[in-house]
């Protein structure tokens, strides 16, 4: 049988090649001097001055993180906060020690946090190209917290992916109790310079099991603020920017967090590794807040949000935590996790994501009356390379696989087609897109789906 699979989204474009080698420059950006990491699909920028920033993360020339433009160009003074000891928050991706509080001495109170959020970093280049580029950042040694932060950030080649290993080290003479927590500043504003983007999402997987009573927790602002919204159908949490201040915390074991920016769109996902075992700050793994408007408790007084969006800026923050370490002096723990990017093509829910791509319109496969399948789905994916249909019978071995057809982040994958020469074998019951690297390597797979008859 002819074994083809028809991309909807790739049909009136010339494709290119492959991605290209992974490169690392010095440049400025937004007049920040800054490490460039990029592949020829993502660029990432990182500021070591700048408290050891994430500030750039790119896709076809789109930026997801928010920075600072009150703060372009500047460095931070000695002391790392601002002339009146105020947080000067440059924005971007930074890494912080949890819990939050202000309760306790095994609580964060920051920001702001003068030491591992506002200080200089230790950049050092770990591989400057080819395969793959990286850098490692270390903080300078925090009183305060008892703690050293690290982390390497690498960009592989041909992919979209970011791979981040961070460390902490206690460089205390006593025990400390922290876990390390990855907080992420996205831009949720409409891009034409007014308002917010009204068609921006979150989604995150809600835990079967969860020891919240609803599958999250507020944490901050209305218990029922209209922006949380659980899909139990889906088991998802679905988070809709309508700039109302809040913040909620799952014990996720799905494993990622997605957002979609819907007007342009692009999905950005944050994967990580769920250990059920552990505790966690706050009892979550996951924690997701709205820069918006209304009243929130904190720093043990009740705040009313600056309604300025100069002061209270579009923005969201997606924050990733690992379990809580104890940690004796010279001791070390490590959180590693991944960012990616994919281009959707519209406004879609994020419905499955895994290491080869995500679920933006389920995968679904029809066998007719004449035995040809009809499949559809729509999804982005990390990987420059290829994919292929494989149909399997019900034991899961494989009956027959499509030829390969490239794909890229830059575009959706989206499978829509009659496919009238390709048939079931007999036995058929399962069909599955498998994603391959550049060099036809399996790296997994994206989507599978039962065989019905119409």
């Amino acid at each position: 049988m002819t074994r083809r699979l028809y991309c909807l989204a790739l049909c009136a474009i010339l494709f290119g090649g492959h991605g290209r080698a992974a490169d690392l420059a010095r440049v400025k950006f937004k007049g920040w001097t800054t490490y460039q990491l990029s592949n020829r699909l993502v660029q990432l920028n990182i500021a070591p001055a700048l408290g050891g920033r994430i500030i750039a993360y790119k896709l076809g020339g789109h930026n997801f993180l928010w920075s600072n433009d009150r703060l372009r160009g500047r460095a931070p003074g000695p002391t790392g906060l601002g002339p009146r000891g105020e947080w000067l928050n440059w924005g971007g991706d930074k890494l912080w020690p949890a819990p939050q509080g202000w309760d306790a001495p095994d609580q964060w109170p920051g920001p702001p946090g003068a030491i591992l959020d506002g200080s200089p970093y230790e950049a050092t280049i770990l591989e400057g190209g080819g395969r793959e580029v990286s850098v490692r950042l270390v903080s300078q040694e925090d009183p305060a917290t008892g703690i050293r932060f690290s982390r390497t950030i690498t960009v592989p080649d041909a992919s979209s992916r970011v791979v981040v290993h961070a460390t902490m080290t206690n460089v205390d003479t006593k025990p400390r109790h922290w876990g390390i927590w990855s907080v992420t500043q996205l831009d949720a504003s409409s891009g034409s310079g007014e308002g917010y983007n009204p068609d921006y999402y979150g989604y995150i997987p809600v835990n079967p099991q969860s020891h919240f009573p609803k599958g999250y927790t507020v944490l901050f602002g209305e218990a029922n603020n209209p922006e949380f919204m659980l899909e139990p159908q889906r088991n998802l949490l679905r988070i809709h920017y309508e700039r109302k201040v809040g913040k909620v915390g799952l014990d996720s074991r799905g494993g990622w967090v997605a957002n979609v920016d819907g007007v342009r769109g692009y999905v950005f996902v944050q994967a990580f590794h769920f250990q059920p075992a552990r505790k966690y700050p706050d009892g979550a793994s996951v924690e997701y807040w709205i820069n918006g408007l209304g009243k929130i408790f904190a720093w043990r007084k009740e705040i009313d949000m600056f309604p300025s969006p100069s002061e209270n800026p579009y923005v969201i923050e997606t924050e990733l935590l690992s379990p809580l370490e104890s940690l004796q002096p010279g001791q070390s723990a490590s959180f590693d996790y991944e960012w990616r990017l994919a281009r959707i093509g519209g406004s879609f829910p994020i419905l499955d994501c895994t290491a080869a791509g995500c679920t933006a319109e389920a995968f679904a496969c029809r066998q007719t009356s004449s035995g040809a399948l009809r499949l559809s789905g729509r999804f982005g994916v990390f990987y420059s390379g290829s994919t292929r249909v494989r149909i399997l019978d019900a034991r899961g071995n494989q009956l027959s696989v499509s030829s390969a057809v490239k794909i890229s982040p830059k575009f959706p994958l989206v499978v829509q087609t009659d496919f009238p020469n390709l048939s079931a074998p007999a036995g058929a019951r399962v069909t599955e897109l498998v994603v391959y690297d550049g060099q036809g390597k399996a790296i997994d797979t994206l989507a599978r789906c039962a065989v019905t008859k119409e």
